[in-house]
């Protein structure tokens, strides 16, 4: 679109029957619709006023597919208006570099297109990560992209990976009633984020019925006409109806043609690019899970533009400070350096914290479990990081986000402290951690 807008002629290459590409049908936009939806169950049923009610509904995979399925219709309609609109012709076939400046299409009706062109601009996303001794053609094994064709409700699953995508769908099938075997490789969940905020996630899914195991790696998978066995190095043998594989992903950058204009991805699909996102070939770009990290549909979004709109004119941007949102049940979202490696960069940081069973809002909603935790130097005051666990944590770190870009002095503790939130609201732990922060030093 920022392309189109900058007056730029753009033809959109689709190799699935819609547009919308990997978030909107296999990843970002199905895994919280699916999450929206457990969670008003999981809301349902802790209701008080449905306390005895016995003819609850009874919820399976099956009928949230059907509600997931409007969703992602309703978000193509929206991005297949804003290509007519825009005169974006839109070709749906599988598409690939011919040559320097030249893409070849074959179309869904068996014709072959050349497109000549100036840019190219490479956004294919990525996959699952495969290992070649699992067989993924079996029903009872599945991906994060084939979990969502699943037509049955497991009693029991394994969750091999307990990366982002493996905590969201341990929490969404906890939320259902099942049991959750999550095997974790590493020593901790998700050990990026500050420890306070891992440890609750540990604490919560346990307490939701899953069982986490720590520093295992699978030596064979196993599945039958009955489920599935994972060996595990470490002797044990977990058995499950099925086996959700979330170990990673990589880059979709095989047949493109990559070859014809001698770009060669890494180990795992990906593309380097320099900060205008273009690749050693002059003239030919890449955006989003095809150049790694942060990996995220929101930083995918603003890399795209910023590319386009370099290309019309525009100055040369890169993403930066892209907050970190993981739809768990209850939610996380972070920005900025942990205390962990605060201290390891020696800088002088107090702690502010506010936790929501003290919220009017959280009480009034039922949603108490969770905190918002502000990091701030001691000297200065300036806001370092933002970690939230719990009700709305994705909207609510956007409020600390606006004030960490700000100059300083404005991007200070005391933003909070002299700003009157609405009341009651979730914001308002901004002001009930920031008073608390500042008691401490006061001590």
């Amino acid at each position: 679109m920022r392309a189109a807008k900058g007056g730029l002629r753009v033809a959109m290459v689709e190799d699935q029957p819609q547009v919308g590409g990997s978030c909107t049908h296999l990843g970002t936009i199905p895994s919280k619709a699916f999450r929206h939806q457990v969670r008003q169950l999981v809301r349902h049923r802790r209701n008080p006023l449905l306390q005895g009610v016995t003819d609850l509904p009874d919820v399976g995979w099956p009928q949230l597919l059907s509600r997931v399925s409007d969703v992602i219709g309703a978000q193509v309609q929206v991005r297949s208006g804003f290509y007519f609109r825009n005169r974006v012709q839109v070709f749906n076939g599988r598409g690939s570099i011919a040559g320097e400046g030249r893409v070849r299409v074959n179309d869904t009706h068996d014709r072959e297109w050349l497109l000549e062109t100036r840019h190219i601009l490479l956004a294919t996303g990525s996959r699952p990560y495969h290992p070649a001794d699992v067989d993924f053609s079996h029903p009872r094994v599945y991906d994060s992209d084939t979990i969502l064709s699943m037509q049955h409700t497991p009693r029991n699953i394994i969750i091999y990976g307990a990366g982002v995508i493996g905590c969201e769908y341990a929490s969404i099938f906890t939320g259902l009633g099942m049991r959750v075997d999550l095997v974790n490789s590493r020593e901790h969940l998700l050990d990026f984020l500050d420890a306070e905020i891992s440890d609750a996630l540990s604490y919560h899914l346990r307490e939701q019925g899953a069982t986490i195991r720590h520093g295992e790696e699978y030596v064979a998978v196993e599945p039958d006409e009955e489920g599935v066995t994972l060996v595990l190095a470490s002797g044990k043998r977990l058995r499950a109806d099925a086996l959700l594989w979330s170990n990673g992903r990589s880059g979709n950058s095989q047949n493109l043609g990559l070859e014809t204009v001698g770009l060669e991805p890494n180990g795992r699909g990906q593309l380097q690019v320099d900060e205008r996102y273009q690749t050693q070939v002059p003239n030919i770009f890449a955006v989003g899970d095809l150049i790694g990290w942060p990996s995220l549909a929101s930083a995918s979004y603003d890399q795209g533009r910023f590319c386009a709109g370099m290309l019309c004119g525009d100055p040369v941007r890169q993403v930066a400070n892209v907050p970190t949102g993981i739809y768990t049940i209850p939610g996380i979202s972070s920005l900025g350096p942990t205390e962990h490696e605060l201290t390891e960069a020696r800088i002088p940081y107090e702690v502010g914290q506010a936790f929501f069973k003290n919220l009017a809002r959280a009480q009034i909603t039922g949603e108490r479990t969770g905190m918002l935790k502000l990091l701030f130097h001691r000297d200065t005051l300036e806001l370092l990081g933002i970690h939230c666990f719990g009700y709305q944590a994705t909207e609510i770190v956007h409020v600390g986000q606006a004030i960490m870009s700000q100059p300083a002095p404005h991007n200070t503790l005391e933003y909070f402290v002299n700003t009157t939130f609405n009341y009651p609201t979730m914001a308002e732990a901004y002001r009930v951690a920031a008073i608390n922060g500042l008691n401490r030093l006061r001590r």
